[in-house]
């Protein structure tokens, strides 16, 4: 009776500890994650903070003059004469009648430098899509330098940054803030422009249309490419050394590190095949190269999924096995093989390495409109702001990892809600 009294015990003992183990394991986990969720958020938090005054420039509001003497043309139709055309001087002439005290040179080009140095060109747009405006006068918020930006964002968050600028220009700022001639609009030109050397200038709608155009070429070989490549290995391939050495390699693929496939990319389609740098297509064959086995291991996980009964129920009914694969298998696993491809896209969306290693670091201003076009991509142009050493870069290149880190977020929650909603539970 005692022996058992005491297994009992121990038992109970046991019970105790491992009750204890469990619940200490549980608080190891939980305690994990809320250090990752917490360096999750100290990383967001940071990038909002640094890139949330991106979204928005400074202004200042003059009456402009569009006097042909002044600009020193008479027909807006001469494109010489728009070539020729002194644009700067609409904005300059209208800050001296703002301030009719600034005189000499020096102040006056401290006057001058109030505004971006492109909002001449600004003008000249702005002129160009509305003629009747010749010889007229308007009242127009034109964009501020980005010295005067970096200034004025940090006085309104009440730790000025005055180190760029002079006491006189400081002064005029305040005078235009008294008389609510300057304030903080949205920022168009983030969005509706390409790179620049000026930051106020500067945009990633170029960085976009070259990610797109690159994903969408990247889509359009992986996705097909991979895809067989899967049906063969998991249904058309015997089984031999010969397609276990194939496998093998596809796996070990997957680990490389994505610089390599920016030098094959360099060495086999640019020095070999002579395709231009820094083009869309050049790095969509780069990327289609590092996301293929990412592709091909999703979708024979995929095909692997589908039950053999689908499989002997197909062929029991006299279909042969193209038939099978075709109609039966391929459409039970094209969920699991897209959300592999939405991931696959996501990783070659973010990569930087593979695209320096083929040129698209080069500096591009112009917007890309199809395939061989010169372009660089989203995550290039973090790397180049982030090099940048004016200031006003750094809230730039935090904007531009935001608007990246939304399109990842956009693709891999896209990914998660393909395979709820189209999965089977067999």
């Amino acid at each position: 009776m005692s022996k058992s009294v005491d297994n009992l015990a121990k038992i109970k003992h046991s019970l105790t500890r491992r009750n204890r183990a469990e619940a200490r394991f549980r608080w190891y986990g939980r305690i994990a994650i809320f250090i990752g969720l917490s360096a999750v958020a100290v990383l967001f938090v940071d990038i909002i903070s640094k890139g949330h005054g991106a979204f928005q420039a400074t202004y200042i509001n003059l009456d402009v003059s569009y006097n042909q003497d002044i600009i020193g043309i008479d027909n807006l139709m001469d494109s010489t004469q728009l070539v020729a055309g002194d644009w700067q001087a609409l904005s300059k002439t209208a800050l001296r009648t703002k301030f009719p005290q600034v005189s000499g040179r020096s102040d006056k080009r401290e006057l001058n430098n109030l505004l971006s140095s492109g909002a001449g060109f600004d003008l000249k747009d702005r002129l160009m899509a509305k003629p009747l405006l010749l010889n007229e006068t308007e009242s127009i918020w034109i964009l501020a330098d980005d010295d005067i930006d970096t200034y004025y964002k940090s006085w309104l968050d009440g730790d000025a940054y005055a180190a760029r600028l002079s006491e006189k220009q400081i002064g005029w700022i305040d005078e235009l803030h008294q008389q609510d001639l300057i304030r903080l609009q949205l920022n168009t030109n983030l969005f509706t422009r390409g790179d620049s050397r000026e930051p106020e200038q500067a945009g990633i709608l170029g960085a976009v249309m070259g990610s797109i155009l690159t994903l969408v070429l990247t889509l359009l070989l992986s996705f097909p490419i991979g895809v067989s490549a899967a049906i063969y290995l998991e249904e058309f391939a015997p089984k031999n050394k010969w397609t276990d050495f194939i496998e093998v390699n596809i796996n070990n693929l997957a680990a490389v590190p994505s610089i390599i496939f920016g030098l094959l990319g360099l060495a086999i389609f640019i020095n070999f095949f002579h395709v231009p740098r820094s083009v869309p297509i050049v790095g969509g064959l780069v990327l289609t190269l590092m996301i293929l086995p990412t592709i091909i291991i999703t979708s024979r996980a995929a095909i692997k999924s589908v039950p053999p009964s689908i499989r002997e129920a197909a062929l029991g009914m006299g279909a042969s096995k193209y038939q099978m694969v075709l109609h039966h298998v391929l459409p039970l696993a094209l969920p699991g093989m897209l959300t592999g491809a939405i991931i696959g896209m996501a990783q070659a969306l973010g990569e930087t390495a593979p695209l320096l290693m083929i040129g698209m670091v080069a500096f591009i201003v112009d917007i890309p409109g199809s395939f061989t076009d010169p372009a660089t991509v989203l995550p290039v142009q973090i790397f180049l702001w982030a090099d940048s050493p004016e200031r006003a870069f750094i809230e730039k290149t935090s904007a531009a990892i935001m608007v990246l880190l939304t399109f990842l977020i956009i693709m891999n929650t896209s990914a998660v809600w393909l395979r709820k909603r189209l999965e089977r539970h067999w």
